[in-house]
């Protein structure tokens, strides 16, 4: 698929779901055609939506903003609950938001979680000072993420950099170096640091149904 495609496909998902979600990258999927995809456009009458269907679209926006599986993100749902079974829904997001694609993602250093993980994959990526090439790695606090000499380099980052798709969140810090500017994960992130808005107690709820 080529990238007008993609950028499609990802814009249909986001009517689908009526928002934008920040880690797809360019924005504006609802400007032009704020509803949903099909045949019957803007005429077309939304259907109530019943529990069930409500619990699957906050999923999906849990899904489709971090780029995941669902195979993927039920891993993560479990180890959420494995540590904390009160409350695991702040511990997943806590998680999600720790993931070095995402973390690269909201230092500004891609304009996408997917552009993110590819400059991960491809080795442009230091985690406190040594390459990594796993996307989906969890970070700790304390952890300090920048880029390689040739990821500094990149034009991708250098404009992602001027005009990055988010603020710099409150659990993260940059420090600017002579090298280039490095990320500091400061705190564990909550669900207000979620940059669009979702119902935990729906996610819990789907998953809680289905035995996860």
């Amino acid at each position: 698929m080529n990238k007008l495609g993609q950028r499609r496909t990802k814009w249909k998902m986001q009517r689908a779901l009526g928002l934008e979600l920040p880690g797809l990258g360019k924005p504006g999927a609802l400007e032009k055609r704020a509803f949903p995809p099909g045949q019957h456009g803007p005429t077309a009458k939304r259907k109530k939506l019943d529990g069930y269907s409500l619990q699957l679209k906050e999923k999906q926006k849990i899904l489709f903003h971090y780029g995941l599986r669902e195979a993927q993100l039920r891993r993560f749902v479990r180890d959420a609950q494995a540590r904390q079974e009160a409350n695991w829904m702040e511990t997943l997001i806590g998680l999600l938001e720790r993931r070095l694609d995402n973390l690269v993602f909201r230092l500004g250093f891609a304009r996408s979680i997917p552009a993110a993980r590819q400059l991960v994959s491809h080795g442009h990526v230091l985690v406190n000072g040594r390459r990594a090439t796993i996307g989906s790695m969890v970070l700790r606090p304390g952890s300090r993420v920048g880029l390689t000499a040739r990821g500094n380099e990149m034009d991708a980052t250098k404009s992602a950099r001027l005009a990055p798709r988010l603020e710099l969140p409150s659990y993260l810090s940059i420090e600017q170096a002579e090298a280039g500017d490095i990320g500091v994960v400061s705190s564990v992130p909550t669900t207000a640091h979620v940059p669009f808005e979702f119902n935990a107690t729906l996610v819990a709820e789907y998953y809680a149904k289905r035995g996860v």
